[in-house]
């Protein structure tokens, strides 16, 4: 039976096969069944003494662990721990690919100058009350097959939330709608937007365009329906809107532009025991090939790098930097309190089964996406991203909120790293699936992109890493991904809710 020890300090293995009493794992008897993905103790562990993996703690013996026993829940907790935050001893000169060498992707370009690699139309909604008529207007376009004849187009997209009412316009909610909003109707995937609103909700509608200097032109434009007279109307007045930017929008078609205008968000969930030896390190190889080639990639999910947050301090371009991620940090073991939550809670009950035994084990194989390269910015939620390199945006560690604040700052193309099988898409923006194991591969084939359960079968981090950003560049070229295929992505936009409802 095959495990992993992946530095000389720790005292557990990975079982990448099933364990069963008796079997023997460095030089250890295993005293018990482990599943796959889990661990077995390889060292006597004292009550109240670390548990290392990756050479880094992730977590605390509850009880005495004798060597070939389970590691996991029932025996591990997470307690306070130094982490000694120094910020950037670990920033080196970032080394790019030779201008002769550097690689390219065919994308839409913008009147901004960034490049999209999908071009679709987006319906957008000021509140939850126009969601309903939103979703019509889309409908019947898409319906209709008058896209046919526009074969620039990727979709129209109906992208509604639950707020926009209820809420103060002067506290951080609104900001961060406001900011959301305003980062999908630029996102260079975007050719097109009609924004629809109720009509007498808290976020309107003119507030919001004049607060960025914007009018409505051919590819802008906006309704509500109390003023047009209905849903009805509302349905009808939509689809003529759409219909008559559809010849400005197919305008635009794929021409030759450099990778280093590619924008990647990273996500993992539904992560396992594999995640942080396969998916997730050969996404890092992929991100630094991005970077060398001036290419920016967003790392976020603040909760799930919570244990491995000094390591990237370590790599940090400057003081500040540094800093604005330990406030981050700070506010949320705060707000965390603030709810009575703890931040050991975020492990969910298909990570812990998958193997991941705490928030600590977590977070060190999630950080393993943003690759080995200089931490050049840290972003608030659904800011523009304006830093090239690796960044960190700071997002919940939900998914479907995190990639929202991705693609509202900026992101044009996603990666998304899974061991237990997560069904996800994000429209605007493509998401490329990379299964962490060939199980889940195989079993859900039809959603995965990639498989990374390899790596455990001899295939390099750095083959893999390459596999995977060949991958991204022909998905920003036009390939559609699985997800993409399968249809999802309208229902995954979800703005982060902040502070109280009224």
């Amino acid at each position: 039976m095959r495990t992993i020890r992946l530095t000389d300090t720790d005292n557990i293995v990975l079982a990448v096969d099933s364990l069963r009493p008796d079997d023997v794992a460095e030089g250890v008897t295993i005293t018990e069944r482990i599943a796959r993905g889990h661990k077995a103790a390889v060292k006597p562990i004292a009550k109240g003494a670390p548990v290392l993996k990756y050479g880094q703690v992730i977590g605390f013996a509850r009880q005495d662990i004798a060597p070939g026993q389970w590691v996991h829940e029932h025996n591990v907790h997470v307690q306070e721990f130094d982490r000694a935050y120094v910020f950037g001893i670990d920033a080196t000169e970032t080394r790019y690919t030779d201008a002769a060498d550097r690689r390219t992707f065919q994308g839409f370009r913008r009147a901004s100058g960034r490049f999209g690699t999908r071009n679709y139309i987006a319906v957008l909604t000021s509140v939850n009350c126009s969601a309903t008529a939103s979703r019509f207007i889309a409908d019947e376009v898409n319906r209709s097959g008058v896209l046919d004849a526009y074969p620039n187009i990727d979709g129209v997209i109906s992208l509604v939330h639950g707020t926009g009412c209820g809420l103060d316009t002067k506290g951080e909610a609104y900001e961060t709608l406001r900011r959301t909003q305003w980062g999908f109707a630029t996102n260079p995937n975007v050719g097109g937007v009609l924004m629809v609103g109720l009509g007498c909700e808290v976020f309107q509608i003119p507030g919001w365009m004049k607060s960025y200097g914007v009018q409505e032109d051919e590819t802008f434009r906006t309704l509500t329906i109390q003023e047009v007279g209905g849903t009805r109307k509302t349905v009808e007045a939509g689809v003529k809107a759409i219909h008559e930017m559809l010849d400005a929008v197919n305008a635009a078609s794929r021409t030759t532009a450099p990778a280093s205008e590619l924008m990647l968000a990273l996500q993992c969930g539904g992560s396992d025991g594999y995640s942080g030896i396969t998916s997730n390190p050969a996404l890092g190889v992929a991100v630094d090939m991005l970077v060398a080639e001036g290419g920016t990639a967003i790392l976020s999910e603040t909760p799930e790098i919570y244990g491995a947050e000094h390591l990237l301090m370590r790599r940090a371009v400057s003081t500040e930097v540094g800093e604005k991620l330990a406030e981050r940090i700070r506010w949320w073991e705060a707000y965390t309190a603030r709810h009575d939550m703890e931040m050991n809670n975020n492990p969910s009950p298909g990570n812990k089964a998958g193997g991941l035994t705490t928030i600590l084990e977590k977070s060190l194989g999630a950080a393993a996406k943003g690759g080995s390269t200089n931490l050049a910015g840290v972003f608030n939620y659904a800011d523009p991203v304006t830093a090239r390199g690796l960044v960190f945006m700071d997002t919940p560690g939900y998914d479907p909120v995190s990639a929202t604040g991705q693609v509202a700052g900026g992101a044009n193309v996603l990666c998304f790293t899974t061991g237990r099988g997560s069904a996800f898409g994000c429209k605007p923006t493509p998401s490329i699936k990379l299964a962490s194991n060939s199980y889940i591969f195989e079993k859900m084939n039809e959603d995965m992109d990639l498989n990374c359960g390899d790596i455990l079968d001899g295939v390099s981090l750095r083959d893999k890493g390459a596999e995977i950003f060949e991958a991204i560049l022909r998905v920003a070229s036009g390939e559609r991904t699985k997800s993409e295929v399968l249809g999802y992505g309208d229902s995954e936009f979800v703005p982060w809710s902040i502070g109280a409802t009224m």
